[in-house]
């Protein structure tokens, strides 16, 4: 990238990261990612305590700084003429944003490492999960010995790691973001497997069990579900 690439993409992080400055701006954000699903004005506005007309206003702002990304569509049950325009619906957008001082590239470290490790052949990827699999049992270890809810410490350990755990129906845990997801895209077979040692790893620190954890790939999640109750 060239120094005028670079510093455009430095302010354009920079902007987009500074819209989330403005405290009422971040709650519409944070409900809206969080929610995993589109949200229309008036659910947003609900959830984040405000007016129509300022979350419409602070969404759109959002969406200008390509934080949330926007949809169309008419509700439920309400199509044909006299249905109305479509509402307008807004998402977490799939770009990211991440500032470093000084300049560090640690995703190229990984794209690197992962590409490697693709070309070589099972014994790297093996060596990779067990390495993860160590690391998450040494982080469930660390967090067991804290006392508590095995269940709040688990989804405490993935929120900690990017993961956004949320129960998507009863019984069953979905992680809403992989954390390494640029490469995961390009690498799905070494980073999936990854991330399901990483967090067999966890189950167990915790004293839980490992294999409640399964790859189930869904598009824009996490590639790992979790059991949480019985079958």
């Amino acid at each position: 990238m060239t120094g005028r690439g670079v510093s455009d993409s430095i302010s354009s992080g920079l902007d987009a990261l500074g819209a989330l400055a403005e405290p009422t701006r971040r709650r519409l954000y944070e409900f809206v990612a969080q929610s995993g699903r589109r949200v229309g004005r008036d659910e947003a506005a609900q959830g984040a305590g405000i007016g129509r007309s300022l979350a419409a206003y602070h969404l759109d702002k959002l969406v200008e700084h390509g934080l949330l990304e926007v949809d169309y569509a008419r509700p439920p049950g309400r199509s044909g003429p006299g249905a109305g325009r479509p509402a307008k619906l807004y998402r977490r957008a799939r770009g990211e944003f991440v500032l470093r001082a000084p300049a560090r590239d640690y995703r190229l470290l990984a794209e690197l490492l992962v590409r490697a490790a693709d070309e070589t052949g099972g014994a790297v990827k093996e060596a990779i999960e067990r390495g993860a699999r160590d690391l998450g049992r040494s982080l469930g270890a660390a967090a067991r010995r804290q006392g508590g809810d095995t269940g709040e410490a688990l989804r405490a350990l993935l929120h900690e790691r990017g993961y956004e755990p949320a129960e998507a129906e009863p019984g069953m845990l979905r992680l809403r973001n992989c954390p390494f997801d640029a490469v995961a895209s390009r690498h799905p077979a070494i980073v999936c497997g990854l991330n399901l040692a990483l967090i067999d790893g966890i189950l167990a620190g915790l004293g839980g069990d490992p294999a409640s954890a399964t790859l189930a790939p869904q598009d824009d999640v996490c590639c790992v579900a979790i059991r949480t109750a019985p079958d």
